[in-house]
């Protein structure tokens, strides 16, 4: 198994920054890729950025050129800098981990922090 814990959400305002960690620990060896999702108030859970174990990044289209994800593999630690943020970007952000086990990719998440772009 993989635990997840993120850190580094809080309130910014509008077009500032904010910088989000992701440590995971457990059976690491097994993570294929890692990534942030996103959840306002009242909506689905969506995709942000995902990078693989190689740094391949993808990005959700309203993101791209603001947020970059990166990853330290000494630290097994993911990160998403968040620039220019906006208030629409407010939302509990989770991180993603797929996970390569017998028979299955399977999906483990984190408990997921706080961000929140003021007007």
């Amino acid at each position: 198994q993989v635990q997840l814990v993120e850190s580094g959400g809080g309130l910014v305002q509008a077009g500032g920054s904010l910088r989000l960690s992701c440590a995971a620990s457990g059976n690491i060896f097994s993570i294929n890729f890692m990534g942030w999702y996103r959840q306002a108030p009242g909506k689905q859970r969506e995709f942000v950025a995902t990078i693989t174990s190689r740094s391949s990044t993808n990005y959700a289209e309203s993101v791209k050129g603001r947020f970059t994800i990166s990853r330290d593999n000494a630290k097994n630690t993911v990160y998403l800098q968040m620039n220019s943020l906006k208030p629409e970007d407010t939302g509990i952000y989770y991180c993603n981990a797929g996970v390569n086990e017998p028979l299955r990719l399977s999906d483990y998440w984190g408990q997921g922090t706080q961000v929140t772009g003021s007007s």
